[in-house]
């Protein structure tokens, strides 16, 4: 039985990565604009100048073009974003990947019929999560690559929202919109497309205030590559609608390799019949192509010790063995099992609930799967790499293979001139394929070859009577109908006249074209009826030409003319309710993780208090000591929430808050859906940074959608935090003048991966309950990480930073909520630090005085950057 096959979504960072994707059988690209506003800008990414040029490449080999511009948009962004998006829409593109909720609401103002889909970095997570993306207009929601099939699966039966699902190339280790690492260590961001790849270098372990020694181990938030080939059968019966492949930043072969590959496999799933010796032979090309080593990531749930490998954070490709004796320019490799490309199936079981998960949590077995191994053997010409546990070495000693002789468990393997020096090839070393110029030479071959052709479905209805014209109605991809008729009316036949083989032969030839005859209607053509079949390849020609044009100038659409802002934000503000509460007194708001923090605010005198009881044990008691204090409470929900998860929001909810600072998109949906209960009120919602608002639009949809205030994205810096002002009510915003920025938020569990041998948390032994762990940095700088409920990891930069010198100035220009929070500090460090805000709020010591007591670093948002825009006279500082 064959079940509906899913998309094979391909990136393009270039032309030539395009051409490879669309060759190789790809359903959809998806590619960034050289004018900014994608997550890739590193990469060659396209001009907007020659977008219509290719996107008709696209639609001629029968694909669609989804564009991505998925960062975040600042507030003097939102004319130069609302410009590219109108001649993005004139242009034909299919569909928009988008981060920023903006983006979404002024495209459909811009273009109604405009197809938007919820990018990975929205964070959306959740049933919930994603009735709020789909009340921006979304048709789609790119799901995160930290969902298990099982999760995946829930999410499905509960949302008619399309998924796409992240099926290979490179994993991230945070979760994705929710990485801060970037901006807090280089001065850039992440959300706007310049990810430094922090989790690519080597850290240090510090458990407990001494350092761990881990050997070769360095690299300890370095995942390994996702081939996710043994959850496709699984994806293909749970219906989602896109496969995507990850790599704009990579080349023409990698991109061919994988679209072919998985264009193989996921056929042969669809129609029941699976190729695993291709599909072995397709790994191989894929490892050899680009691959850290595969992994299925996080399909079968976590496995903390296979996610990382630790030893590397680069290209490695083929493992091949151990190096066991060097004999001149011969070299003995013994073939053993570490580091083969698959070491397990996918999971014996996924997701079981842990005993104080809560209700709902997701805990169906997933199917134990074979692994399917990598066909990879040494052949001449290969490129070799022997490991010698320093790959940040850019000479590491290889080159290519000259002689391959196979002798019992392993090789000898010939090297010539350019080659390794033989001096620094050592037994023990491991030894990794890194290369075929078959491959190569594959690719430059595709490359090649012309515009695929024959992929652009074409139904044709043929009408006629005697006496009257032949008419062909031809109706492509994309809502494009075109009608011909002939010139020569239709006479009586002689013979048995025209039927459907005459038609297909003549008036449905369409090699050469970018068509395939998918269906054609003769039932209003009467019979024994004839015509020239010079007049029927005529016929044929005028159709093809015309549908040709405008399959190439993708769907049909209606794209407003003149700005649309203005009236978007005015319909946007109407629905802001007014000012929930009185809000002229000016609030510093602690956010404490600890009892010890508690005390200290309570201690401070302070009327109110956040609560971010990352593990929940123990906020009960919080709440309660908070309550006899006097103190108005405000509970923190977890950063994110996978399908299963609602309880968490549950037991807040039970708690009784008097407000809850919401950090992902179903918790806010929870809560403003969920009705009090009788007799009582809704508690307060605010919105913390998570939620990435950094203009007017995003920030006037969320307040119009009910939330209380919302948190300043850490994103923004000053001169963009004001242009945000300049059409905002300032008191119902809170500013972050002082914490740890949160930079990695991660589904892996540093704990678990060093400090046991556990898969998750049934088997890890919970080490995080025991120690305390911390990553140390290059430049000797010691990262909190801390466990949520989820067991997700948080780390928290060493340094703490303050916004304080921007407080005059933003209390007059209305705001009034001011955030302190705290990681680690003790009872004292808080005590400290609250005074010294308290003093400068009061008006009674300077921003420098502050600071110095305090003792942090002094930075806001972004502080070096720049974004190419449309208009080249127009400069956006980061």
């Amino acid at each position: 039985m064959t079940r509906r096959r899913p998309e094979i979504l391909a990136p393009a960072g270039d032309l030539d990565s395009m051409k490879a994707a669309l060759a190789s059988g790809a359903d959809a690209i998806y590619f960034g604009l050289d004018e900014g506003f994608n997550a890739r800008a590193r990469a060659e990414n396209f001009s907007l100048a020659t977008l219509p040029e290719t996107l008709a490449l696209v639609h001629r080999a029968g694909a669609r073009a989804y564009l991505t511009l998925n960062t975040l948009v600042f507030e003097p962004e939102l004319p130069v974003v609302e410009n590219i998006l109108r001649r993005i829409a004139e242009a034909g593109v299919d569909a928009l990947i988008v981060q920023d909720p903006a983006i979404a609401l002024v495209a459909r103002a811009v273009c109604p019929q405009m197809e938007v889909h919820a990018s990975t970095q929205m964070t959306i997570s959740s049933a919930e999560g994603a009735r709020f993306a789909k009340g921006l207009g979304a048709t789609r929601v790119v799901v995160p690559r930290e969902l298990s099939v099982a999760e995946i699966r829930r999410l499905a039966s509960e949302t008619d929202v399309e998924l796409e699902v992240f099926i290979h190339g490179a994993l991230c280790m945070s979760w994705s919109g929710q990485c801060l690492t970037s901006e807090a260590w280089g001065g850039r961001s992440a959300n706007r497309g310049q990810c430094a790849q922090s989790c690519r270098l080597p850290y240090d372990l510090v458990v407990d205030g001494q350092t761990r020694e881990l050997g070769d181990v360095q690299y300890l938030l370095s995942p390994k590559d996702l081939a996710g080939v043994m959850a496709v059968p699984q994806l293909v019966e749970i219906g989602v609608h896109s496969l995507k492949i990850e790599g704009r930043q990579k080349g023409p072969q990698y991109v061919a390799t994988a679209v072919q590959g998985y264009r193989r496999w996921v056929d042969g799933v669809s129609a029941g019949t699976p190729d695993t010796g291709a599909l072995r032979k397709d790994l191989a090309d894929m490892t050899l192509s680009y691959s850290r080593g595969f992994s299925h990531g996080f399909f079968a749930g976590s496995d903390h010790q296979t996610l990382v490998e630790g030893r590397f954070p680069k290209h490695r490709g083929a493992y091949l063995g151990r190096v066991e004796s060097v004999h001149g320019r011969d070299v003995r490799v013994v073939d053993d099992t570490e580091g083969r490309p698959w070491t397990g199936g996918l999971g014996q079981d996924d997701e079981k609930a842990r005993p104080d998960a809560p209700v709902g949590k997701v805990s169906s077995p997933l199917e134990t799967a074979t692994p399917v191994p990598a066909e990879v053997s040494p052949r001449p010409g290969m490129g070799v790499v022997f490991d010698d546990g320093h790959p940040e070495d850019k000479h590491e000693p290889g080159g290519p293979l000259f002689r391959v002789e196979r002798k019992g468990r392993g090789w000898v393997l010939g090297f010539g001139n350019p080659g390794p020096d033989m001096g620094r090839v050592k037994p023990g070393q491991r030894v990794w394929m890194t290369s075929d110029p078959a491959l190569a030479k594959r690719t430059e071959e595709l490359l090649g070859r012309g515009e695929p052709e024959g992929r652009v479905p074409l139904e044709l209805t043929v009408t006629g009577a005697a006496g009257s014209p032949l008419t062909v109605l031809g109706r492509a991809r994309g809502g494009h109908v075109y009608s011909v008729s002939s010139e020569v009316a239709l006479a009586e036949a002689r013979g048995g006249g025209i039927d459907e083989a005459l038609l297909r032969d003549k008036l449905a030839a369409l090699g050469g074209t970018p068509f395939t005859l998918t269906g054609l209607d003769t039932s209003g053509l009467a019979a024994g009826l004839h015509l020239p079949v010079s007049e029927m390849k005529a016929l044929r020609r005028r159709l093809v030409a015309e549908l040709s044009e405008a399959v190439a100038r993708g769907p049909v659409r209606t794209v407003n003319e003149g700005s649309t802002l203005e009236s978007l934000r005015a319909s946007l503000r109407e629905r802001v309710q007014p000012t929930p509460r009185a809000v002229e007194d000016v609030r510093l708001l602690p956010l404490c993780r600890t009892d010890e923090q508690l005390e200290a605010v309570i201690a401070a005198g302070l009327p109110e208090v956040e609560l971010d009881w990352m593990e929940l044990v123990g906020l009960q008691r919080a709440v309660e000591r908070a309550r006899a204090a006097g103190l108005r409470v405000t509970i923190a929900t977890v950063r994110v929430q996978k399908p299963g998860e609602e309880g968490y929001d549950a037991r807040i909810a039970k708690l009784k808050p008097d407000a809850v600072l919401v950090r992902h998109w179903g918790a806010m949906m929870h809560f403003l859906e969920r009705p009090p209960a009788h007799g009582e009120t809704r508690p307060a919602l605010h919105a913390d940074f998570s939620l990435n608002v950094t203009n007017s639009v995003t920030a006037l949809h969320l307040l119009g959608l009910g939330l209380d205030t919302l948190t300043f994205a850490h994103d923004l810096d000053a001169v963009q935090l004001g242009a945000m002002l300049e059409h905002l009510p300032a008191e119902r915003f809170t500013v972050t003048v002082h914490h740890h920025i949160s930079t990695f938020h991660t589904e892996h569990c540093v704990y678990s991966h060093t400090l046991s041998h556990g898969r998750d948390y049934r088997s890890c032994g919970r080490p995080c309950e025991k120690h305390r762990v911390s990553l140390r940095d290059h430049k000797g700088l010691e990262h909190p990480v801390v466990v949520d409920v989820g067991c997700r990891n948080t780390v928290f930069n060493a340094q703490a930073q303050s916004a304080a010198s921007l407080v005059p100035s933003l209390l007059a220009r209305g705001v009034r909520r001011f955030r302190v929070e705290f990681v680690r500090e003790s009872r004292e460090e808080a005590s400290r630090v609250l005074s010294a805000y308290q003093e400068l709020l009061a008006g009674r010591i300077s921003p420098a005085e502050a600071v110095r007591r305090a003792a942090v670093h002094e930075q806001f948002g972004v502080t070096k950057g720049t974004m190419k825009v449309l208009n080249p006279t127009f400069t956006v500082q980061r």
